[in-house]
């Protein structure tokens, strides 16, 4: 059975660019858009990530990006999952070209951020639990970041120095990546003397907002080999599962967690059923995995992303982490891209960012920052209300 394969990648730079979305948006899609070489009358599907905070539901839609670039006929979708925005729209089409609908799709998302943390727009909407932990709790996101944080700390010894000792790991991979929006190096004491924004984390322990955008090509590996690529980049898997009863680990923006009193303690948490999914579906287990790609909104997040795809167990990430083992050239590069500490949140985009920067590794193409030898790359990162995103590429 044919299986997908990603044959084009494009970013626009992430920073604060003061335009539109749509533009960046353009700018991706026809970067990927000519390193597949394929011409954008070939597309039949377009899916675009939606961002609800500019205009209404739907203005980031695939028509958006198909109106921009010049309509062709092409079918549309729209997606929108927060943070995960980016792995539903590549599953969406991904769906389509399996089932044999769409043989060349595009995948876009772009953002405008405003400036400063992000919140929920304004307005009383009581049954909202994002809202709600602003209104209630005053619960920004760096004060859940902090609280994560803090749990890693309390379980497991983390410190402030290993905190800072991920952002220095993040900002040496960043360097040499033109699409990062912060390409400067930074030291321990540089992140444990700049301001803290809630404690333990400082300001550089937190991720920016930013604009940006990313998108991928996407076609069935027969066509693929059809191109001309003998060896695509294939697409193994994609995660988007939800949690499941009983979720006895608070996990923002949720308030409370379930009982088990009396169905037990359940097998794992929502984070690492993310991936466990996306390694079933691939068939292979995280001892394969050559990269990862994962959402470090702080840098403490990136200790429990590893611990949660299996990297390592449970409260070993700061051993990797002060051996060098998630660096380039350790057991297992963690962030190589930069991440988000190099790039901040556009978030329709992250997702599809993720993907670009596996490709790039895969195909041997990260100038700078090359993980040597690499074969198989995941990603993974989370929407809000249970959106659970991991990709798993391969070669």
């Amino acid at each position: 059975m044919s299986g997908v394969a990603v044959v084009g990648v494009g970013m626009h730079p992430w920073g604060k660019w003061g335009r539109s979305f749509v533009e960046y948006g353009v700018h991706a899609a026809r970067a990927a858009l000519a390193d597949a070489e394929i011409p954008w009358t070939d597309v039949d599907l377009v899916v675009g990530g939606e961002t609800v905070r500019n205009g209404y539901a739907g203005y980031v839609a695939g028509s958006t990006f198909a109106q921009a670039l010049g309509w062709n006929g092409a079918r549309i979708a729209t997606s929108y999952a927060a943070c995960a925005t980016g792995a539903q729209a590549i599953d969406t089409a991904r769906a389509r070209i399996l089932a044999g609908l769409s043989d060349v799709a595009l995948v876009v998302g772009a953002d405008t951020t405003p400036k400063g943390f992000l919140a929920p727009n304004a307005g009383e909407r009581w049954d909202d639990p994002d809202w709600l932990r602003f209104r209630l709790l005053g619960m920004t996101n760096p004060a859940y970041f902090a609280l994560y944080a803090r749990r890693r700390m309390d379980l497991y010894g983390a410190t402030s120095e290993d905190f800072a000792r991920v952002k220095v790991k993040n900002a040496r991979h960043g360097l040499e990546n033109p699409n990062a929006r912060y390409r400067k190096e930074v030291s321990v004491e540089d992140v444990l003397s700049s301001a803290v924004v809630s404690d333990p984390l400082h300001l550089l322990d937190i991720c920016a907002t930013s604009d940006g955008a990313a998108a991928v090509v996407l076609t069935s590996t027969d066509y693929a080999k059809r191109l001309g690529i003998a060896a695509p980049v294939r697409v193994s898997a994609v995660s988007t599962v939800t949690p499941t009863f009983p979720n006895t680990v608070i996990d923002m923006p949720l308030l409370a967690t379930d009982s088990s009193a009396v169905t037990g303690s359940p097998a794992r948490t929502f984070k690492e059923s993310i991936g466990d999914a996306a390694y079933e579906e691939a068939g292979i287990g995280p001892d394969d995995v050559d990269v990862a790609e994962v959402y470090d909104l702080s840098t403490a997040l990136e200790l429990d992303w590893i611990e949660d795809l299996g990297l390592c167990k449970r409260g070993e990430a700061e051993v990797l982490l002060r051996a060098g083992e998630t660096t380039i050239g350790g057991r297992i590069p963690v962030n190589p891209s930069g991440g988000l500490a190099c790039f901040g949140e556009a978030v329709p985009a992250q997702a599809i960012a993720q993907v670009c920067e596996l490709v790039w590794q895969l195909r041997g193409q990260a100038t700078g920052r090359q993980v040597e030898g690499a074969k198989v790359g995941i990603s993974a990162n989370q929407g809000l209300f249970g959106h659970g995103s991991a990709v798993v590429l391969s070669v």
